[in-house]
């Protein structure tokens, strides 16, 4: 089958490799499509824990397919069944996955494009930031996640208030509903500006997801007091420096929204499979790039420099 393979930091392959055998407890999915990931930045940059060549396929995690051939083992999947998975080579033809790490899409979403991994994180961090109509939610970074995020928020019921760099986030942001806009460009002002917006009271939940630091402070202050402050960005990429000070004054709950437990992912991709169904998520405006498998550099490179339009990419195979 064929594979991306990194090579080296910022080189791709597309490479003929073996094609994986499901064990007894796994099945095997023919891929549609896979998502693109910002975790992935790193690897596909360099960094000086990861080793070269990378496995095949890696690090795709977020696949959809249909199902082509099962494990002994398996009674509850069939060939023939349409999936998301939780596997981790999935920037290929096929990639094989636990049974217990798989969800059945519905017919309802038959040729629709199903990252379910991120799809998953978003309805596992709306409830974990426990919106409820009527409250006012600061959410930063307007990118895939973010605006899901303003989608879920205000079917609640809230008041969504967007902060972002991008002007084309923050359209985006306004097609999903969001009720303020403000470019994420001057810490003081943007605090004047959400102040004035809140009568001095400032915001229920502050959502950040940037995965940065600045952005990180400022959702605090955006916090009104015994509000809640939620990190959703991918901080990986160091130690942080954050208000202390301003979190104890305030008595704000902080809330490190990411999910370690594969049960847990896989309980936000089937919350999130009915969400479609429901209308409550609408993902497909979002879906702004898409690659084929042989143009994985060219993905890889838009996913790192985010041109103008950039929201979510895809991978089809």
């Amino acid at each position: 089958m064929a594979a991306a393979v990194l090579t080296a930091p910022k080189q791709v392959e597309i490479q003929e490799v073996a094609l994986p055998e499901p064990t007894a407890t796994q099945v095997r999915i023919k891929l549609e499509g896979c998502g693109l990931c910002a975790s992935n930045i790193p690897v596909w940059e360099g960094r000086d824990w990861f080793t070269y060549p990378i496995s095949a396929g890696n690090p795709g995690h977020e696949g959809w397919g249909i199902i082509d051939a099962v494990g002994e083992e398996v009674k509850e999947l069939k060939v023939g069944d349409r999936v998301a998975a939780l596997s981790y080579n999935s920037y290929a033809a096929y990639d094989v996955a636990e049974a217990t790490s798989v969800v059945k899409l519905p017919a309802s979403l038959a040729g629709k494009p199903f990252p379910g991994e991120p799809l998953g994180c978003a309805m596992n961090i709306f409830k974990r930031s426990d919106i409820k109509a009527g409250q006012t939610v600061a959410i930063l970074g307007i990118g895939f996640l973010g605006a899901l995020l303003v989608q879920l928020a205000k079917e609640a019921g809230a008041r969504v208030i967007a902060i972002s760099q991008r002007p084309f986030s923050l359209d985006i942001a306004q097609q999903c509903g969001a009720d303020e806009l403000i470019p994420m460009n001057d810490h003081y002002q943007i605090i004047e500006q959400v102040k004035d917006l809140t009568g001095g009271v400032f915001c229920d939940r502050a959502i950040e997801c940037t995965g940065k630091e600045w952005p990180l402070n400022l959702a605090g202050e955006l916090c009104k007091e015994r509000g809640r402050l939620i990190i959703a960005g991918f901080h990986q990429d160091g130690m942080r420096q954050v208000n202390i000070q301003l979190w104890n004054w305030r008595g704000l709950d902080v809330i490190n929204a990411h999910e370690r437990d594969p049960q847990m992912y896989l309980d936000g991709i089937q919350e999130a499979v009915e969400a479609l169904e429901s209308g409550r998520l609408k993902p497909d405006l979002l879906y702004t790039h898409t690659f084929p498998l042989e143009n994985m550099e060219e993905a890889f490179q838009a996913l790192t420099n985010r041109p103008d339009g950039f929201m979510k990419a895809l991978v089809t195979m």
